[in-house]
């Protein structure tokens, strides 16, 4: 049972890199503050992400703020909101067809076997596409951080670095897009296909060709 394998290891690398993403996504660990002023003493550090920024101290204390208004913020930030919350949903979705569909659950009995292949072949794609729609600002982010921070024209106290929320991010991208692949592969429909039957298949069948001359010569001898 290679295909049930197939599905149940994309399903926990999936599951992996849906939570990953909700970690990343609540972590207010995408931007870190940049020192490149040749600094020593080092006395607070400012880490930004989607819904909060931080400012923590060299005495411990860290001070978090959520973002005042929604609107205010740019808009790479919200559409990076937007997509990390419809890759989320589009992961639950993807969770509930994927358990429905799967060979060793029963949620929809052991006789409709075709109908969970394809739930199952429905929810590796929408993880694949749940993890492509988490992919995008991950990338994005990381892009206009590394262009401002080469940019001689962005003030040093500006200029941030990849935080670690980006990095786990990307590995949660992969899961998701390993997952949905494995899921989709391990879900081809069971059996082979199967062929109509018509009235020209007999004569093609040499069994039930013998099997009408004997009946035929039966009859011609009565």
């Amino acid at each position: 049972m290679a295909s049930t394998g197939l599905q149940l290891l994309g399903l926990v690398l999936a599951v992996l890199g849906w939570v990953c993403g909700a970690l990343v996504c609540a972590a207010p660990l995408w931007r870190v503050s940049a020192f490149v002023g040749g600094e020593l003493v080092i006395a607070q550090v400012f880490w930004e992400g989607l819904w909060m920024n931080c400012l923590s101290q060299t005495t411990g204390q860290i001070q978090c703020k959520t973002y005042d208004s929604t609107l205010a913020l740019p808009m790479s930030a919200q559409a990076a909101r937007g997509l990390t919350v419809l890759s989320l949903l589009l992961c639950l979705l993807a969770l509930i067809l994927g358990v429905a569909g799967a060979k060793c659950t029963h949620c929809m009995g052991d006789g409709n076997q075709a109908s969970k292949a394809r739930l199952a072949r429905i929810a590796g794609v929408l993880f694949l596409v749940a993890g492509l729609a988490y992919l995008i600002p991950i990338c994005w982010t990381a892009y206009a951080i590394i262009r401002d921070f080469y940019d001689p024209n962005v003030a040093a106290p500006l200029k941030r670095e990849l935080g670690p929320a980006l990095y786990l991010g990307w590995g949660a991208s992969l899961l998701l897009l390993v997952g949905g692949s494995l899921l989709h592969v391990g879900s081809s429909p069971p059996g082979g296909r199967v062929l109509p039957v018509f009235g020209g298949v007999a004569k093609d069948n040499p069994l039930t060709g013998a099997a009408g001359e004997g009946k035929q010569q039966e009859k011609s001898f009565v």
